[in-house]
């Protein structure tokens, strides 16, 4: 054997590294250009490589390695190959040409108008979810399927197979009830206050939740800063039976899998279209094992959803897709003008939300109002009021304290609760000029947030002082932007001087 090169052609086997190198869920292999493997079997950079150790077989995408970085015998793993494949550190490994994906020629054949039958759907989302796609490949699937290029039967067999791809929950109870927004609107936090009065009144609400995909928080990612998320299915089971709901995240529980993957596409190429949405809603509460499910669609000019036609098309789609795999569906159309709350970012919404549990007498009004409408819904849909009576029997649920305490309980059942920490580093946006605030930037917002760090940093966001229709003064804060890096502030303060994000117009006397 070359004592410079250990790893000959002929034995096809490299040692396994782990070397610490985060890509999320793309799996990742690194190999040296001038290996005995990447030689024979003729890999280059990006290369999909098929890797066999103890049993165990994974795809991954070769990043090619260059110098005395890492040795001719070893193949580096990022972290996701890593725990996928069960391997150890030294461990001998095979690497071979993978067979061709199938499915891939149904992603061409949509890319270029055809519709994806149901059995080609089932393949494509069994093929993601075993990891046989390629970020490119995943683009090009999302791409394919955006704006209005899914039509109602393919996100019927789309939803379908997103289920059947993952685990699916079963409950004691018949009625099992959730509540869901599209998105699109900062700081729209009503899930946790819904979860809890629903849970005060009797009902099984088993939540599970995503983090963000184009916003600067999801539910997830609120709730995280108050309870821990990431509970495994068992745990979820038990806070349940203890105290009739949660608020998880739904990828740490395995429900819907190829969502997860999905939107971890959809949020770097920046694109949740409209089949897609509704499939990943639905195939989630399904999954879950929810009988009945509130939809919040709000609706505004820098919402997700511009206008009453569009909401009215995608209601019709969320109930043709809701028929088709047994759910009970009310949707609810509201405000999507402006942001809900004051807090836009992980740690802030979840402050606000606390506001309004505890009743504290600044508790943004806008989020009560919309989290006991939401909550009134999920108690009139699971029949435990009668239809105009569940706002008072919501409204009811809060003042008495009910809600909160088991709020507090479902928190302490998950792992034990926290105070949202505040940001170290903060400076406002100062008006500068006097009139009438008439109009705010739903995604300005948002992407203010964003660049401050939200949601990776968790109380990194944008506190808002003002709302629309308020009157300002010069010298009046509007906004704060909170981050945790001096780095981020300067970074979403410059985007703050370049972009108008609200629109102050002259009173009229």
């Amino acid at each position: 054997m070359n004592p410079e090169h250990p790893c000959t052609a002929a034995e096809g086997h490299l040692k396994l590294r782990r070397l610490g190198i985060d890509t999320h869920q793309e799996l990742v292999v690194y190999m040296r250009a001038d290996c005995a493997v990447c030689r024979s079997e003729g890999f280059t950079a990006q290369s999909r490589v098929q890797i066999a150790a103890g049993g165990r077989t994974v795809l991954a995408t070769l990043n090619v390695v260059h110098g005395d970085w890492l040795s001719h015998g070893d193949a580096g793993l990022s972290e996701s190959a890593w725990r996928l494949l069960g391997a150890q550190e030294g461990q001998h490994a095979s690497f071979s040409h993978p067979r061709p994906v199938d499915s891939l020629s149904a992603v061409r054949g949509k890319v270029f108008g055809h519709a994806l039958s149901d059995e080609s759907m089932t393949e494509i989302v069994r093929d993601i979810v075993a990891g046989r796609y390629a970020d490119v490949d995943l683009a090009a699937f999302i791409t394919a399927c955006a704006d209005d290029h899914l039509s109602s039967a393919e996100t019927i067999s789309l939803t379908r197979a997103m289920v059947a791809v993952g685990r699916r929950l079963s409950w004691p109870r018949t009625l099992v009830v959730d509540k869901h927004c599209v998105g699109g609107l900062p700081g729209n936090r009503t899930t946790p206050v819904v979860v809890a009065i629903a849970a005060a009144n009797g009902l099984c609400m088993p939540k599970t939740s995503s983090r963000a995909i184009t916003s600067p928080a999801g539910t997830a990612d609120a709730m995280e800063t108050l309870a821990p998320v990431d509970l495994s299915l068992e745990q979820m089971r038990a806070v349940v039976e203890k105290e009739g709901g949660c608020i998880v995240w739904g990828g740490s529980v395995d429900l819907s899998p190829a969502d997860e993957i999905l939107i971890r596409v959809e949020r770097a190429l920046d694109i949740d279209s409209e089949g897609q949405l509704v499939a990943s809603v639905l195939s989630k509460k399904v999954a879950a094992g929810s009988t009945h499910v509130v939809l919040d669609i709000p609706v505004g000019p820098t919402a997700k959803v511009r206008s009453e036609q569009a909401a009215a098309k995608l209601t019709a789609l969320f109930q043709e897709v809701a028929r088709a795999t047994g759910l009970a569906v009310r949707a609810e159309l509201t405000d999507g003008t402006q942001p809900v709350g004051r807090g836009i970012g992980p740690a802030l919404e979840a402050r606000d939300v606390l506001a309004v549990l505890r009743q504290e007498a600044n508790a943004p009004k806008d989020l009560r109002d919309r989290s006991l409408r939401l909550a009134g819904a999920v108690l009139e849909i699971a029949a435990v009021s009668r239809d105009g009576e569940g706002l008072a029997a919501a409204t009811r649920t809060l003042e008495s304290g009910e809600a909160w305490r088991k709020f507090a309980a479902i928190c302490q059942a998950q792992g034990g609760m926290r105070e949202p920490a505040l940001a170290p580093h903060r400076q406002p946006l100062i008006a500068r000029r006097k009139g009438l605030l008439s109009a705010a930037d739903n995604r300005r917002l948002a992407r203010i947030a964003k660049l401050a760090g939200a949601p990776r940093a968790p109380s990194a966001g944008v506190q808002l002082h003002v709302r629309v229709g308020d009157t300002v003064d010069i010298g009046q804060p509007l906004l704060t932007v909170h981050a945790e890096s001096t780095g981020e502030l300067a970074y979403a303060m410059d985007y703050v001087g370049r972009n108008n994000v609200f629109t102050i117009v002259e009173e009229r006397v």
